[in-house]
């Protein structure tokens, strides 16, 4: 009978030859790691997973909470497990996925917080200016400009190669979740950004990534947090800005400047409408200014 453990690799496995991205697969070894901890008991064995039921499981989430974990944090948990459970009835090693028995918890529905769209533009602004005297504040600024210009994740800038770069027709292929591969346009402050750090790259043998750290090696997404998070801390003194702040405010200010959701949905990468939808908010404001211009009753 096969343990837990190396059912969990072997899970692992396959979801890295479906090519899923580092970020998700990390995510998903960490959450199964605790889950595995949790059903180990001292000097023992986990059972087996055909031996865990719904009960059991609905424990599980019973301590998750009593960590005091944010829901969306339990929501990512439980879906890695019925993942997990999902591969192994695939592979007939339990007759059924147990998981989905279990309930999902409820997210509070909570609109992100989105800098105007001055905030945002005075923000990069002055990222150009090089206040703070950093070593790449070149790049610095081709980060920031292909965040917010593009509205990319984190996983995909970090994912550019100089080879997904047309500088003609100012367009990145960017590679999404799943692999999927998107063509996206930037404009002329991120174009101008780009090729002034193009001029200075300088990477290690063979290196392809756009992105470069000191040592000429492809830069993480943790690094580009980081990044994002120490410029807007001294500059602005918000300390909770991160990129995805930044594809927020990339998809809100289209919006609020008349772009229609599909259109944005395609720029995003996103699979539905939907998901599009929760990434934006606009104001009464710029609701009432739509419905003024293009109603023929207003």
């Amino acid at each position: 009978m096969y343990k837990l453990a190396s059912l969990i690799d072997r899970y692992l496995e396959e979801r890295r030859r479906e090519n899923v991205s580092p970020h998700t697969l990390r995510n998903y070894a960490s959450d199964l790691e605790q889950f595995l901890h949790y059903f180990t008991p001292p000097d023992g064995q986990p059972p087996p997973p055909g031996d865990i039921d719904a009960l059991m499981l609905r424990e599980w989430l019973g301590a998750l909470y009593q960590q005091e974990l944010q829901t969306v944090s339990i929501r990512r948990k439980l879906a890695a497990v019925r993942s997990l459970y999902r591969f192994l009835v695939r592979e007939r090693l339990v007759e059924k996925n147990v998981a989905k028995l279990v309930r999902t918890p409820k997210a509070p529905k909570k609109l992100p917080n989105v800098q105007t769209a001055e905030e945002t533009c005075k923000l990069i602004d002055r990222v150009a200016g090089n206040e703070l005297n950093r070593p790449s504040p070149v790049r610095d600024l081709a980060i920031f400009e292909f965040l917010y210009g593009c509205g990319l994740r984190v996983s995909e800038l970090v994912g550019v190669d100089v080879t997904d770069l047309d500088l003609n027709e100012k367009w990145v292929r960017v590679r999404g979740k799943r692999r999927k591969e998107r063509q996206v346009p930037y404009g002329s402050k991120a174009a101008q950004a780009v090729e002034k750090y193009m001029a200075l790259r300088r990477p290690d043998a063979e290196q392809r990534a756009l992105f470069l750290n000191q040592r000429g090696g492809r830069l993480t997404d943790r690094s580009v947090r980081n990044i994002v998070k120490f410029y807007s801390t001294y500059l602005t003194g918000d300390s909770s800005l991160h990129p995805h702040a930044l594809r927020h405010a990339f998809a809100t200010h289209l919006l609020s400047d008349g772009a229609d959701l599909r259109s944005i949905q395609e720029l995003l990468g996103h699979a539905r409408l939907s998901t599009t939808q929760k990434y934006t908010q606009v104001s009464l404001t710029d609701l009432m200014a739509v419905y003024d211009k293009s109603h023929p009753k207003a």
